[in-house]
């Protein structure tokens, strides 16, 4: 999702689920329900959902109804601080979860491993519109047999925004970048010339670290479950955030607001960052209009991509729904139809996973704020390069062990490469997975 309340992790039920290695059925009443991706669904859903996901939710929910006699859908705001332990509780137990579940997408394999037979499979209802949807969402969705049990919402497609009066001043041409290396080299004219940073972060909770590390094809595990934060693509982003903040070129934000005041005041040139950052940029800092342009990422080599991800989210029907046939219908509706995808980033700020919506005249739109650019179609463009990675039941102790690493590293005196052993180590130990070799 976008915004402070999808961007912001903490540690739930179910990342402490994940750290004990037990996988539950989370089974009820409907295991055996196959889905019917026409069925005529009638009667009443409940939702769970919260901040402008659950707005979005609603908003699509009364128009549902008004085109469907019999229908009732109650999408309830449970609030992003108790989402995750409502959810993982309903599931161990069985009971008590809704018709419908919004989880993002870093949550999905962990409770796709957790809860095997927790969710029911989408695969009749959005089979065949697979090559429509973004492919790192659908896979990061689907189990291990390649069912898709979380149907992609929106996207955290990653871009660099840029100050593009800053890159004028300085002298420099944004197209002339094409690695990181040229970026640094750039960020240090920049800061020899306007004293400006180059970049804002947030280094105590990791930087951009994992964006960085997905732009090259990998997370913190291989297919095969074994960790690899200590890879030499992981060693490459250490080493080039230890080299920025060496140079003086990285400002540390702390936190979400910071990092939004950091914006505002203009400490820095660019932002690498997700779609999303869009409405941030406009709703917090109306005055930099026309003073900010984006790009793709800068690339390490040639095998790496012009994008990442960070954030966005998906829906799933938990098996113990008692109206899976209402919630597949509702669930089509909202992430399977042009307009209401489009709706969606219109009104709630949420980007679509739905690649078709990405062709609607809304996108093609060029924007002020960004001197005219077709900011959306350009984003809407790199969607469909964003590398698929292995998530696990552990990314909550991998991400901890890598926010340790980073401050080793970047902030203090540690070598990047003994940093990220280290911190593979330290994975090891606490989940028990092995360390590929």
């Amino acid at each position: 999702m976008t915004g402070r309340g999808f961007t912001l992790a903490a540690m739930t039920v179910a990342g402490a689920l994940a750290l004990t290695g037990c996988a539950f059925g989370g089974t009820g009443n409907n295991t055996a329900t196959t889905l019917e991706p026409t069925a005529n669904a009638t009667g009443k859903i409940t939702i769970w959902s919260w901040d402008v996901a659950a707005t979005a939710l609603k908003r699509l929910a009364k128009q549902y109804e008004a085109d469907h006699k019999d229908t009732t859908i109650d999408v309830v705001d449970i609030g992003y601080d108790n989402a995750y332990d409502k959810i993982s509780v309903g599931l161990q137990a069985g009971t008590g979860l809704p018709d419908m579940i919004t989880l993002e997408t870093d949550h999905d394999q962990g409770y796709l491993s957790q809860f095997p037979k927790g969710f029911a499979d989408l695969t009749p209802v959005f089979g065949s519109m697979k090559s429509d949807f973004d492919p790192f969402k659908w896979d990061a969705g689907s189990d291990k047999d390649g069912k898709l049990r979380m149907a992609p919402w929106d996207s955290g497609t990653v871009g660099m925004f840029y100050r593009t009066d800053y890159f004028s001043k300085a002298g420099i041409d944004p197209a002339s970048i094409k690695t990181w290396d040229d970026l640094v080299a750039a960020g240090e004219t920049i800061k020899a010339k306007l004293a400006k940073t180059l970049i804002t972060a947030d280094l105590s909770a990791g930087g951009p670290f994992s964006m960085l590390l997905q732009q090259q094809g990998q997370g913190y595990f291989n297919a095969a479950g074994e960790i690899t934060v200590n890879s030499p693509a992981a060693v490459k982003v250490m080493t080039l955030l230890k080299t920025m903040n060496q140079k003086g070129l990285i400002k540390n934000a702390k936190g979400w607001d910071a990092s939004v005041t950091s914006a505002k005041d203009g400490d820095s040139a660019v932002t690498p960052e997700a779609v999303w950052w869009i409405g941030t940029l406009q709703g917090e800092a109306p005055e930099l209009s026309g003073k900010y342009a984006a790009r793709d990422l800068p690339l390490f080599d040639d095998a790496s991509a012009p994008t990442s991800n960070n954030g966005g989210s998906g829906l799933a029907i938990p098996t113990q729904a008692k109206n899976p046939q209402l919630a597949a219908a509702f669930m089509k509706f909202v992430l399977a139809d042009e307009a209401n995808q489009a709706s969606m980033m219109k009104n709630e700020g949420l980007f679509p996973a739905f690649l078709p919506a990405l062709k609607s005249d809304f996108f093609q739109q060029p924007d002020p704020y960004f001197g005219g650019q077709k900011v959306y179609q350009f984003f809407g463009d790199l969607t469909p390069k964003i590398p698929s990675i292995t998530f696990t039941s552990d990314q909550s102790a991998a991400s901890d062990a890598i926010t340790n690493a980073v401050g080793a590293a970047v902030l203090g005196n540690t070598d990047p490469k003994k940093a990220l052993d280290d911190a593979a180590q330290q994975i090891a130990t606490a989940t028990g997975r092995k360390i590929a070799g």
